[in-house]
C-alpha cells in the first residue's frame, strides 16, 4: 500500500483523500491533547507556517492508546487543537496506531527505521513520520524529538518540492 491510498477519514468525519497530498512533504504525526509532549503542537503549528506555502504539510493523527491521553470526542479535538494551539493542519480521525487495530497507514509508517536502525510499533505520543513529495516515508523521528529540532527541520528541508 502507498501513502496515497491509505483510505482515513478527516477529524470531522468526512472523507480525507491523502491523494491530495502528492507532490508535498507531509509530516505525519500521532497526538494527543492531555500528555506532556502536547506542546508540541506549537512547533508543528510553527512549521505549517515556516513551509506550507513550500509544498509541505503537517497531518495529525489523534490517538488514544497511550494512557488514554487522547479521550474526547472529535468535536472537543478540534476545539482544543485550535483555541489552545491554533492549530490550521489538517487532522485526520482518531485511530489506532498499534496492535490488531492498527490502522493500515500505520502498517505502512511503523515498518519505517528511526535513525538508530529501529522499526516497529509506535513508542508514545507524537511520534513523527516524513513522507515525500512521491509518497515514499524518508524518516521517523521519534516522540521526544522536538518538531522543530535541526535533525526534523533538514530532513524536511531536504525533500521539499522544488
Amino acid at each position: 500500500m502507498a501513502f496515497y491510498d491509505a483510505s482515513i477519514a478527516a477529524l470531522d468525519g468526512s472523507p480525507l483523500d491523502l491523494g491530495r497530498f502528492r507532490g508535498r512533504a507531509v509530516l505525519v504525526v500521532n497526538v494527543a491533547s492531555r500528555c506532556g509532549l502536547t506542546p508540541q503542537y506549537e512547533g508543528l503549528e510553527r512549521l505549517q507556517g515556516r513551509f506550507g506555502d513550500r509544498g509541505f504539510s503537517v497531518l495529525g493523527v489523534p490517538c488514544n492508546q497511550f494512557a488514554g491521553q487522547e479521550p474526547g470526542s472529535a468535536e472537543e479535538i478540534a476545539a482544543f487543537c485550535s483555541t489552545t494551539y491554533g492549530v490550521t493542519f489538517p487532522m485526520t480521525e482518531k485511530v489506532e496506531v498499534n496492535g490488531p487495530g492498527r490502522h493500515p497507514l500505520y502498517a505502512e509508517l511503523t515498518a519505517v527505521p528511526d535513525a538508530t536502525g529501529e522499526a516497529g510499533d509506535i513508542t508514545w505520543n507524537f511520534e513523527k513520520f516524513l513522507v515525500a513529495p512521491d509518497g515514499a516515508v524518508v524518516g521517523r523521528f521519534r516522540p521526544q524529538v522536538e518538531p522543530e529540532s535541526d535533525e526534523v527541520v533538514a530532513a524536511i528541508e531536504e525533500v521539499l518540492p522544488g
